[in-house]
């Protein structure tokens, strides 16, 4: 079961206001009004609190997110549930990091929530945690990407999910340097001003310079920005061997159109970009090599088995953050199904041995013990040519798994020396 709650004031704590319950699998289609939350807490349901962005520039891939988490709560729904209990998903908007905060706290003390999940907002990560570590309670942080959030700033009672910044950079990296774009080029850079990008940005130009090439410009362009033109006419100027991004969410996709219709011809890479985003540019708008952590060509039968039923479902193919969240409460039900438990402690214990999941890639991934990142396999992807794919979302193609079936899945991430991350 689902609960989807639009709070007419974003630090609403009031019990009894009415709320639209959408059923899962067990119950399909089944929608009651006004259920009172007191009869969900006397119920013996697995509560599991979900927050992710689905306004702002985030918000089209927060929509991907409820998507898959929903149907992952309704396959284990169908299947027994955990334990024999059934999940109860209470999903909200997370808006901003403020009222990101106050709804983790809000989910702990008033709906008795046994762990929190979700996000794709860095800085809106930051203060969840924060929460977390205060309530001493779970929370799986499943799409926010920053370096910061692992190192000065880790704590014991979150873990990660999605490939960090670095692993970006390194994959994306090592792709641009197969195609001789880094060393001895001229890179201008775009970076959108929030955690995330800055984070990306400062490892973007360490591994370039260390490289051999060089940035020349830097633009910090502000999240609420659509319209790229004078950063254009500033490109135009400085003619610059490669263009990087390092901007979030649909900033991604304004830049390449506006790119596009601007007739530049300097070679687009990024640091980031998301297969929705990819999608949503368009094939005549985007080229260049781009990472990413998953997408829906692997060749596994985990991955053919959730598109097809993603497709039957919603009638479209699931972009990356879609996966991510299915398969983060997979990997949730899998701990609370080992230890037969919700404990915090029991899961963080279950999740530090280093347990494998299934992510539906062709190796299995696992929480590093002393800083809770997920360690699993990236890819990076380039534009096909017109003409040879049928269907909008296949105009993409993608890069063999980094790191290589007989390399360390920790390859590249930030060894144990190179972070600051320490459990208190």
């Amino acid at each position: 079961m689902t609960v989807d709650r639009k709070d007419r004031s974003s630090i609403d704590a009031n019990p009894g206001r009415r709320r639209v319950l959408q059923a899962g699998a067990a119950v399909t289609g089944a929608l009651a009004l006004g259920f009172p939350a007191i009869v969900r807490s006397q119920s013996d349901k697995i509560v599991i609190g979900h927050v992710t962005p689905l306004t702002g520039f985030l918000g089209a891939l927060g929509g991907w997110a409820v998507m898959g988490i929903k149907m992952a709560v309704e396959e284990i729904n169908a299947a027994g549930g955990i334990n024999g209990r059934q999940i109860e998903l209470i999903s909200e908007d997370s808006v901003n990091p403020a009222t990101a905060a106050t709804k983790a706290q809000r989910m702990f003390e008033r709906d008795k929530v046994a762990v929190l999940m979700g996000e794709i907002n860095s800085a809106s990560a930051k203060t969840i945690m924060q929460v977390a570590e205060r309530n001493k309670r779970l929370f799986m942080s499943t799409g926010p990407r920053s370096d910061v959030l692992r190192g000065a700033n880790c704590n014991r009672y979150t873990f990660h999910v999605d490939i960090p910044v670095t692993v970006m950079v390194n994959a994306e990296g090592q792709g641009l340097m197969r195609e001789g774009l880094i060393k001895g080029k001229r890179i201008y850079s775009l970076t959108s001003d929030y955690l995330f990008g800055h984070d990306l940005a400062k490892a973007a130009k360490k591994f370039v310079t260390a490289n051999g090439g060089t940035v020349i410009g830097d633009e910090l362009i502000a999240t609420s920005a659509t319209d790229f033109s004078p950063y254009l006419l500033k490109i135009r100027q400085a003619k610059p061997d490669l263009i990087a991004t390092n901007l979030g969410g649909n900033q991604v996709t304004n830049f390449v159109k506006q790119y596009a219709e601007f007739g530049l011809q300097y070679p687009v890479a990024g640091f980031n970009l998301n297969t929705a985003d990819a999608w949503a540019a368009g094939q005549g708008n985007l080229g260049g090599i781009w990472p990413t952590v998953w997408h829906h060509d692997i060749d596994t039968p985990g991955t053919k088995a959730f598109v097809a039923a993603f497709r039957k479902k919603y009638g479209k193919t699931p972009e990356n953050h879609a996966w991510l969240e299915y398969v983060s409460l997979k990997v949730m039900a899998q701990a609370m199904s080992a230890t037969k438990s919700t404990d915090t402690d029991k899961l963080i214990a279950y999740f530090e041995t280093e347990a494998k999941f299934d992510l539906l890639k062709p190796r299995m991934g696992y929480f590093r013990s002393w800083d809770h990142q997920m360690m699993q396999e990236a890819y990076t992807f380039t534009v096909k040519k017109e003409g040879t794919y049928k269907e909008k979302w296949d105009f993409l193609t993608f890069s063999a798994a980094i790191p290589d079936p007989n390399q360390p899945l920790d390859l590249l991430a930030p060894t144990k020396a190179e972070n600051t991350c320490t459990f208190k």
